[in-house]
């Protein structure tokens, strides 16, 4: 497996990682050197409308326009959370086409399964080239093995290697995750083991502490800066808490006044009102986001629209309904072993902001197949159409949102609101 891509090759071999069949974009022209992307027609579902994203003096001030961690320039300063689960290349590829998303990150990975080369292990590393930039992200609790993982990344063509510091899962604690935050000398061992395994950028994510008695995010991000760390992202939650209480921006802030490198705020953003207050109360250098974006994966569009104009839009039915069923169709063509049951997960949060989601959730629950998943979705949004008057096949038409004053007059998008 450790060998070097060869040029026009593909990022991984694909022998090894399931078929995908997922949308390619066209550059059609830059725009005050600002990239405009257009779909190919027949290609895909969910994302076949123009974006354009420009910097205004305001979002500068809400968010920064980039960060750099080394020579990598993430633009704009937004970063797609790793998720167990959830962030595959199917739902990166997503978010990536629905624009305003500087950098991906991949599920947490093992260590241990990258160096066996357990095939279950490296179909998390699969990606593709119009993912740049892309981190991939490790976890484990040996120096020597996670060094090793690292130039196996670096060999597969990522842009930066990032260590999980984070995770609150049981079985993740046992051989790394947040679990590492108890023991510092072996934290600083695979620090300076990962560090001199890889020439590519080398980041972390951790939480506050292991509990409210040890909070060491402060800590641990002097001793990451020493040893050649060159990014931090914070969620500030203790692993105790698991995703539960709120947390607490002040640690980000405490780590951003402690260390030179860049630092990422995340948690309890679900908004981009909400990333405009942190980065506001924390001084943070960039936004990462985890659940908000597998509720609505509009948001990262809508922090930039926000941002520029003091208003976003919000996606119509027939938005929710062309990216859902086109993110499906690409899982039930990707044959993957858990397709119903990614179908079934992210239907979960997605349908929360559909006009009576309810239905959609027990219909897609009672399906068996990834085909009767897709039938069912079908089926909810025809009839939702026929109740409302609105014609399926039509172009989607996205509300102008004002925060403060509610919706103004309507924006006709094509097909997917890409904000």
């Amino acid at each position: 497996m450790r060998r070097k891509k060869k040029k026009g090759e593909t990022a991984v071999c694909p022998q090894i990682h399931p078929r995908v069949t997922i949308p390619r974009y066209m550059l059609i022209r830059k725009i005050n050197l600002q990239e405009v992307y257009v779909a190919r027609r027949g290609e895909t579902n969910y994302a076949s409308s123009c974006y354009s994203a420009r910097t205004s003096p305001k979002l500068e001030s809400m968010i920064p326009a980039s960060y750099n961690v080394r020579d990598l320039t993430i633009r704009p300063a937004t970063v797609l959370a790793p998720m167990a689960g959830v962030t595959d290349t199917l739902f990166r590829r997503v978010i990536r086409g629905l624009g305003g998303c500087g950098l991906l990150m991949t599920e947490f990975t093992s260590s241990e399964g990258i160096t066996r080369s357990a095939k279950k292990t490296l179909r998390y590393l699969y990606f593709q080239e119009d993912e740049h930039p892309i981190t991939a992200q490790l976890f484990g609790a040996s120096p020597e093995v996670m060094g090793e993982a690292a130039r196996m990344v670096e060999d597969l063509g990522y842009d930066a290697v990032d260590i999980n510091l984070g995770c609150p899962a049981k079985k993740v604690v046992k051989c790394g995750g947040s679990g590492l935050l108890r023991d510092m000398p072996l934290l600083e061992q695979i620090f300076r083991g990962v560090r001199a395994a890889v020439k590519i950028p080398l980041t972390i994510k951790l939480r506050a502490g292991w509990d409210e008695n040890s909070i060491v995010a402060v800590d641990v991000a002097k001793l990451a800066e020493s040893v050649g760390v060159e990014a931090i992202a914070v969620h500030p939650r203790t692993r105790m808490q698991g995703y539960a209480g709120q947390a607490d921006w002040n640690i980000i802030a405490a780590v951003k006044q402690a260390v030179r490198i860049p630092v990422i705020g995340n948690g309890d953003i679900n908004t981009p009102e909400d990333a405009e207050r942190m980065v506001q109360q924390t001084g943070c250098d960039a936004v990462m986001i985890g659940r908000a974006a597998a509720t609505n994966p509009w948001i990262f569009p809508q922090m930039q629209q926000y941002a520029a104009t003091g208003r976003y839009d919000t996606p119509s039915d027939i938005d929710r309904h062309q990216l859902l069923s086109g993110y499906y169709r690409e899982i039930n063509a990707a044959n993957q072993p858990d397709a119903v049951g990614k179908m079934k997960q992210f239907a979960c949060w997605f349908s929360h902001g559909v006009g009576n989601g309810g239905e959609l959730r027990r219909n897609v629950h009672a399906a068996r197949t990834p085909s009767e998943v897709l039938e069912s979705v079908e089926r909810f949004f025809e009839h939702r159409a026929g109740v409302l008057g609105v014609d399926p096949g039509s172009v989607g038409v996205a509300r102008n949102e004002d925060p403060a004053h509610g919706p103004s007059r309507p924006l006709g998008v094509e097909a997917t609101v890409r904000t």
